[in-house]
C-alpha cells in the first residue's frame, strides 16, 4: 500500500492545486477513518457535512451495489422509478412540490437562481438578494451570489444580477429591494461564513416580506440540510417554509448528487428546454439518496442530531470557558463552530494532529461537522482531544 507522502507526491504533480491536503485517507467506517500510514482518526468533518450517515454505511453501500448491477444511466430522455422515488420522498418531508436533480450544490444554486429567473422574467424582474459571508458556489453565478469577495477576487467581471444584505438584518435586505428584484436568497446557518445561526424574527421577517413584495424566498439547504440541525431541513427550525431550496452535500452520502425542491407555486415553471442536465437524477445516485433518507429516518438520526448536538456543544461550552482564546460556541445540532479569537488554523492543525479531523472556516472559526450517528463516546473521546490541543 502507498504512503501517505508516495500520494502526496503523486497529487502534487500530476493533480491541479485547488486545495492543500495534509494527509491521505483510504479507508472509512462510520465515524472512523484511516490514511496511507495506518493512523486512525476520528472524524468530525465528515466530508464537509456530506457523510451524514457515517462512512460505507451498509445500507448505502447495499443499495449502491445493487443498483449498479442493473442501470447506472439512461439519460432524462426516459423515466426511471429511483428518480419517481427520490423525488416523492423528498417532497413528503418538505413543502409537497416537486424536484429538479443535478450533480452538485453549486449546481442546484444555479438551478434555484434559473428556476428565479424565468419565474420573473416577463415582469423583467431578475436581481437577487443574497447576503453578506454567504457562500453558495465556485461557478461564475454561484460565486457571484457568495458574499465573499475572496470567492470572487480574480474572476472578475462577475455575472450581473445579486446584492447583498447584512445577514441577521431586515432593514438591509428592505433597502436593497427594487423593481428589477425577483427572490431573496440565504443559508439558515452560514456553514463556510463561520457556522452563524439565522436569527428566527429575521427568517420570520423575510418570509414575511417576500409575501408582501412577491418575491420569492430562496434557501441554500446544501450544508445545513439533510438532519444536520436536527431537522430535515435547516429553514425548518424558524417554522416557516421558502419557495424553493437546495440540495446537495448530504443527499448521497458521498455520491454526487443535488437538488432543486420548489413548492407548489414553482412546481411547473421549469419546462422541458428550460433547464436539464445530463447526470442529474441518474438511478444509482438516486438508489444512494433514497438508501440515506432511510437510514435517517430508521436510525432516528433526526434525534440523535440534536441530543449528541446538545451534549457535544455543552462539553465544547466547558473548553471555552477554560480557555482565554476562546470566544465562544455556535451553531445548532450537529453543525457547529468553535469561535477562536485569533486564527484557527494552528488550532485545528494541533486537533489533527492528536487524532480528530475538524477544520477551520472563517478564519477564526473550529468548525465540527460529525456524522449524525455518533456515539456518546464519540463526542467524549472528541471532547478530550479538542481540549487537550487547545490546553496545549
Amino acid at each position: 500500500m502507498s504512503s501517505n507522502k508516495k500520494i502526496a507526491d503523486m497529487f502534487n504533480t500530476y493533480v491541479m492545486p485547488t486545495y492543500a491536503p495534509g494527509i491521505a485517507l483510504v479507508k472509512g467506517n462510520g465515524a472512523k477513518v484511516w490514511d496511507a500510514d495506518g493512523k486512525e482518526y476520528l472524524d468530525f468533518l465528515a466530508g464537509i457535512s456530506v457523510l451524514n450517515v457515517g462512512h460505507s454505511h451498509p445500507r448505502v453501500v447495499a443499495a449502491i451495489q445493487k443498483q449498479v448491477q442493473s442501470l447506472t444511466h439512461v439519460s432524462n430522455l426516459y423515466f426511471t422509478e429511483n428518480e419517481a422515488i427520490l423525488a416523492q420522498k423528498l417532497s413528503a418531508i418538505s413543502m409537497g412540490g416537486k424536484c429538479f436533480f443535478a450533480n452538485s450544490g453549486a449546481e442546484a444554486n444555479e438551478g434555484l437562481i434559473k428556476l428565479a429567473r424565468l419565474w420573473g422574467h416577463d415582469e423583467g424582474r431578475y436581481e437577487i438578494i443574497c447576503m453578506k459571508n454567504s457562500f453558495h458556489g465556485r461557478t461564475l453565478a454561484t460565486a457571484a451570489a457568495t458574499g465573499q469577495t475572496k470567492i470572487q477576487k480574480g474572476f472578475e467581471p462577475m455575472p450581473a444580477g445579486f446584492c447583498h444584505a447584512e445577514y441577521n438584518n431586515l432593514d438591509s435586505v428592505k433597502s436593497l429591494i427594487n423593481e428589477k428584484t425577483v427572490a431573496v436568497l440565504l443559508e439558515a446557518v452560514q456553514g463556510e461564513g463561520g457556522i452563524i445561526p439565522a436569527e428566527k424574527s429575521f427568517m420570520i421577517g423575510i418570509r414575511k416580506l417576500c409575501d408582501e413584495k412577491n418575491l420569492l424566498m430562496l434557501c441554500d439547504e446544501v450544508q445545513c440540510g439533510m438532519a444536520r440541525t436536527g431537522k430535515w431541513f435547516g429553514y425548518q427550525n424558524y417554522d416557516i417554509e421558502p419557495d424553493a431550496f437546495s440540495l446537495a452535500k448530504a443527499l448521497g452520502s458521498g455520491y454526487p448528487i443535488g437538488a432543486v425542491v420548489g413548492n407548489k407555486r414553482l412546481a411547473n415553471v421549469f419546462q422541458p428546454g428550460k433547464h436539464a442536465t445530463t447526470f442529474g437524477g441518474t438511478p444509482l445516485a438516486c438508489a444512494a439518496a433514497i438508501a440515506t433518507i432511510e437510514v435517517i429516518e430508521e436510525e432516528n438520526l433526526l434525534e440523535n442530531a440534536k441530543t449528541k448536538g446538545a451534549m457535544f456543544r455543552t462539553g465544547l461550552e466547558e473548553i471555552a470557558k477554560r480557555q482565554d482564546d476562546i470566544q465562544g460556541v455556535r451553531g445548532i445540532g450537529l453543525m457547529l463552530g468553535l469561535v477562536m479569537k485569533g486564527p484557527a488554523k494552528d488550532a485545528v492543525g494541533r486537533i489533527i494532529e492528536a487524532g480528530l479531523l475538524c477544520i477551520a472556516t472563517a478564519e477564526n472559526v473550529i468548525r465540527f461537522l460529525p456524522p449524525l450517528n455518533i456515539t456518546q463516546n464519540d463526542v467524549e473521546h472528541a471532547l478530550e482531544i479538542i481540549g487537550k490541543s487547545l490546553k496545549s
